[in-house]
């Protein structure tokens, strides 16, 4: 960001899921619910660096990239500035996982 005084706030939730046997996994009810996907929907994971995204359609991909750049743009937020949040929020969740580590 050009101003170091401008804070760009972004709404983030994590969830802990384990993978089972052959990669299985359980999504959590809030985020099945939020994204409107039931029993036998399809879902992708769209990588994106080193971040995957789950989707419950391909059809919605281009959109919501479409207004994340839109969004970053209005903000005034590059791609670097978003990865460099990412490594905060992953540096929390380690710290959180193994608090005596």
């Amino acid at each position: 960001m050009d101003d170091p005084e401008r804070t760009v706030h972004v709404e983030t939730e994590s969830y802990f899921v384990r993978l089972r046997e052959r990669g299985q996994m359980t999504v959590p009810r809030q985020v099945r619910e939020r994204l409107a996907v039931e029993e036998g929907d399809v879902v992708r994971i769209v990588r994106v660096g080193d971040v995957y995204l789950l989707t419950p359609r391909l059809l919605r991909v281009p959109a919501l990239a479409d207004r994340i750049a839109d969004l970053m743009e209005r903000e005034g937020v590059s791609l670097s500035d978003l990865l460099a949040g990412l490594g905060e929020e992953r540096r929390a969740i380690v710290a959180e996982q193994r608090p005596h580590a």
